[in-house]
């Protein structure tokens, strides 16, 4: 078995193993936006709660629903979704977000231009860290479809590492600060590249 087995097997396991999260997915599959995924910080939690042998689980301030429907980019896709989920299971966090429709709004949030995405998959590619660029969706069969284009190495291995895929390492500061993470998870390693890539130039390029 290879390491990117072995990391989903175990990530399968602490989700089976989680019924939260398990029922999440269960109300996220019965509304059934099209190509949907839970993922990001869910999953983190999920997973560095459980390193950390945590009894009491972190709290997670929203649960993430990436679908893509090119059919309706309007932001009444988005909220007609999110009402869906939210009359399902109305003590959830959720935030539904069209992920056919970021680049009409990603420059106005965060001040440069992105190409228009070609799924749910190709958008979780562009999550901040690569240890939450992950999503898992629950098939009718039970099955789950676990979506990870970087691996669940960083994930596993507690390290937080920047995707420089269309987050500035700015941006990446500033979510680290945000967010706590050393204080929630002490044990987490946080690589804070220095190189020069796309999307630092689109954020040097707005600031001048």
């Amino acid at each position: 078995m290879t390491r990117d087995q072995a990391d989903r097997c175990e990530l399968e396991q602490l989700i089976r193993s989680n019924q939260w999260l398990w029922s999440i997915l269960a109300a996220a599959r019965s509304c059934d936006p099209p190509d949907w995924f839970v993922g990001a910080g869910v999953i983190r939690n999920l997973v560095w709660d459980h390193l950390h042998t945590f009894v009491e689980p972190t709290h997670c301030a929203d649960v993430d629903v990436a679908f893509f429907d090119p059919h309706d980019l309007s932001p009444e896709r988005d909220r007609a979704v999110q009402t869906q989920l939210s009359a399902s299971r109305p003590d959830v966090p959720w935030e539904a977000t069209n992920q056919a429709a970021v680049h009409l709004w990603y420059e106005r949030v965060f001040g440069y231009a992105v190409p228009p995405l070609t799924s749910s998959a190709d958008a979780i590619g562009t999550w901040p860290e690569t240890a939450t660029c992950v999503g898992v969706r629950l098939l009718p069969t039970n099955e789950l479809l676990i979506i990870a284009p970087y691996g669940l190495s960083d994930l596993f291995d507690l390290i937080l590492r920047r995707n420089p895929r269309r987050v500035s390492r700015a941006e990446f500061r500033r979510r680290i600060r945000e967010k706590r993470i050393q204080a929630k998870w002490p044990r987490v390693r946080i690589i804070d590249d220095q190189t020069t890539d796309h999307a630092d130039c689109q954020f040097i390029k707005t600031d001048n």
